[in-house]
């Protein structure tokens, strides 16, 4: 993934400053120049925000001035790429300023022209923090928009837990707020558009499940050409929870009864960091007729405090005719990563079918022996 110094860089911004001269020559742009230099420790929200503030202190003090200078510089093809962002949160900050004449209705619109140019999916939560409902209003209507990139906008920038951007309080309280932008767009002609749609309804997903079923199985019941891929990439954190109705939805089928688990058996019952966990199962279809089973594996990982926190896996896709058994085989790697920390003790590990989890197997996993652990260091 590009680094924040890749993305709003120095260069960019220096850039940046030449464009909006080209535009307003007036100024000079120099808190723009200077904070190009001033970029090495932020990461990349707050590169955005730097910028946005050193645009804000060298464009003109009121809206509709900064507008004019924006749409000026759009006459740039210069202006174009991350450099756009803190653009954005510039014309987000002023419009929704009203003593600093904002208005919120042109900024809106100003947003829309931007973002074919990179995305205003960022600024446009300063707007729905704003004015959620006056915000909501226009947002529908870029559901029409021809542009798909002013679509894709009303999708994307309303998410409720868009990465990287800030939280709309609103919004996450109540993330039926933005379902009837959905309805609007689920079928859209442009995958750009629909991939969003999916990743929207996935974050409704993590805060209201049964609104996010309820909503993709009114989509299933008018479908597009596409709904069925929709569906299947919104709903991929509730089928990797195992949620019945989830799995139902995408095509999974054969409740608790409709299968037996053998296993899951475990060929290493201790291992070090650094070593493969193996083990082995098999599904039954026990039912008079086929059944599409989705197998995940479920490691519950000890935590400091000894509890054993559970981190699904996923494993296959199955079709089963009637009594017919598949065999499971996994090697799981217990690498050192990042984002995980490991602690040496008991483990456990079982099988989750169509949602249903199956008895759980115990396994330990042991600190590094020291050698080991020493030359490791001595490699770094």
């Amino acid at each position: 993934m590009p680094t924040a110094d890749e993305l709003i860089s120095p260069a960019s911004i220096r850039e940046l400053a030449r464009v909006l001269n080209r535009a307003h020559p007036v100024s000079q742009w120099g808190s723009v120049q200077a904070a190009a230099g001033q970029l090495g420790p932020l990461g990349l929200s707050d590169r955005a925000r730097a910028v946005a503030a050193a645009i804000a202190s060298d464009a003109p003090r009121n809206y509709a001035a900064l507008a004019d200078v924006i749409r000026a510089a759009l006459r740039d093809p210069g202006l174009a790429g991350w450099m756009v962002w803190p653009v954005t949160e510039a014309v987000a900050a002023a419009a929704t300023q009203p003593d600093a004449g904002g208005d919120l209705e042109d900024g809106l619109h100003l947003l829309a022209e931007l973002t074919p140019r990179l995305t205003s999916e960022f600024a446009i939560r300063t707007f729905l923090n704003a004015d959620l409902d006056r915000t909501l209003a226009t947002v529908q209507a870029w559901t029409q928009h021809e542009d798909p990139a002013v679509r894709r906008l009303a999708s994307e920038g309303t998410r409720p837990k868009l990465p990287w951007a800030r939280q709309v309080p609103a919004i996450t309280r109540n993330p039926a707020a933005t379902i009837p932008v959905l309805d609007r767009l689920y079928a859209d002609e442009s995958d750009f558009v629909r991939r969003s749609v999916a990743n929207h309804l996935n974050d409704t997903s993590r805060l209201d499940p049964g609104l996010a079923v309820r909503t993709a199985a009114r989509w299933n019941d008018n479908p597009g050409e596409h709904t069925g891929a929709v569906i299947r990439k919104a709903m991929r954190t509730l089928v990797k929870k195992g949620d019945p109705r989830a799995l139902t939805l995408v095509g999974f089928t054969g409740g608790e009864g409709s299968f037996t688990v053998t296993g899951p058996d475990v060929a290493t019952p201790r291992l070090q960091v650094g070593e493969d966990l193996i083990f082995t199962a098999t599904v039954t279809n026990t039912s008079g007729a086929a059944i599409k089973v989705a197998v995940d594996y479920v490691i519950g990982h000890l935590k400091a405090n000894g509890t054993q926190a559970p981190h699904v896996f996923k494993l296959a896709t199955r079709t089963l005719a009637p009594w017919e058994t598949t065999a499971i085989r996994r090697s799981h790697p217990f690498r050192v990563i990042t984002t995980r920390r490991y602690y040496p003790g008991p483990h456990s590990l079982r099988l989750q079918v169509n949602g249903h989890l199956s008895e759980p197997a115990a396994f330990t996993l042991d600190a590094p022996e020291p050698a080991a652990a020493l030359a490791g260091l001595g490699s770094r």
